[in-house]
């Protein structure tokens, strides 16, 4: 259990590199119509909690405020029917029909901008797609990179319990996303900690159709706000293997379906849609060539036995694992190291419905 002065200390590291900017009309009707055409075209597409969690600790280890004494985390407490699938990676966009919305200018301009940097890739793409969807997450981190270790070969609670650390700056790789929501939703907005998790939220106001920030949301603990009718919130039979697709011969019909059965249907105003582009900013030239010829990468051993002795200085208690990146007790032993204890505070309108509440 940390005391108040070392939850603070990690507090103050959970601060992006300057203050979002909020930003308007971020897309054209046709580059949204693509990009919707897109899902209904190329799915189903999987649920987020699917694609990046092996284990209930796995996910609490991105998540803030950790779990209430003697409770063992189960996996389906956090289903939520929100689902993901990628636009572009590995800085290639994957659909030559919306090239000129991940392949963007603008952005990469904005990118330099936030960070007053010299150079800036376009690294990857993605969307996030539902319809009435709760929202269990206390406030996370999006998954930060490190040179050596990546979102790509890193497991997500690894990369997000390094950023928690405060061990690995000097190798955190700089990126800024534009992230832009379209919902029209009146009570679902976005809700971010910029000065640090335990000071006071600040929130992007609904509606949010068409709208979004520029940030780094590696750094920054936020949320996205529930949104629908509560009743329809979590579709009966929702499970693991749920999808969402496209309505055959409905442009605007959606579905989420388990196998061949329907479990909900939706119409394009129902979603709330979630396009997240995200760039690597390089300050100058010498800093872009050691990201790019890897001369001062970590390693994932030289991680581990960073992470181990720090704990161990602290007196935390820590085994050396034969298998660190998932052996579920070091996984939490960890996240426990370097757990704040979550947002002291949640704007009136986006409360956090802790549903693992229940089995305390």
């Amino acid at each position: 259990m940390l005391n108040d002065a070392q939850k603070l200390a990690i507090s103050n590291v959970l601060r992006p590199a300057a203050p979002p900017r909020e930003l308007d009309d971020v897309f054209s009707a046709d580059q949204l119509r693509r990009m919707l055409d897109v899902v209904h075209a190329e799915g189903p597409w999987k649920l987020i909690i699917a694609q990046h969690f092996a284990s209930a600790e796995e996910l609490v280890a991105t998540m803030s405020g950790g779990m209430p004494q003697g409770v063992e985390p189960q996996l389906d407490w956090f289903l939520t029917p929100t689902f993901r699938g990628h636009y572009a990676q590995y800085s290639a966009c994957l659909f030559p029909e919306i090239d000129d919305c991940f392949y963007n200018s603008r952005f990469l301009e904005l990118a330099k901008s936030y960070w007053n940097a010299a150079y800036a890739k376009p690294e990857k793409m993605l969307f996030n797609v539902n319809g009435a969807c709760g929202n269990t997450d206390p406030g996370h981190l999006d998954s930060p990179s490190f040179r050596g270790v990546r979102y790509e070969n890193a497991p997500t609670w690894l990369c997000s319990v390094m950023g928690k650390s405060g061990l690995f700056q000097d190798y955190l790789i700089k990126m800024a996303q534009v992230i832009t929501w379209f919902s029209h939703d009146e009570g679902s907005g976005f809700t971010y900690w910029p000065d640090g998790p335990l000071k006071a939220p600040q929130r992007l106001m609904p509606p949010v159709y068409n709208r979004g920030v520029l940030v780094q949301n590696e750094m920054m603990v936020h949320r996205g706000e529930a949104n629908g009718p509560l009743d329809q919130q979590r579709p009966a039979g929702l499970d693991f293997e749920t999808r969402f697709r496209g309505e055959p011969g409905n442009p605007d019909g959606w579905q989420a379906v388990n196998g061949d059965t329907v479990i909900a249907r939706y119409d394009t105003r129902d979603l709330r849609f979630l396009v997240h582009w995200s760039a690597e900013v390089f300050a100058d030239y010498a800093e872009l060539k050691k990201n790019m010829d890897h001369t001062d990468d970590l390693t994932f051993d030289r991680v581990f036995e960073t992470l181990i002795k720090d704990c161990r200085a602290r007196g935390i208690e820590i085994a050396t694992p034969t298998d660190p990146l998932r052996d579920p007790q070091f996984i939490m032993t960890l996240n426990a190291a370097y757990d704040f204890g979550g947002p002291r505070e949640y704007p009136a309108e986006a409360p956090v419905t802790p549903i693992y509440a229940q089995a305390a």
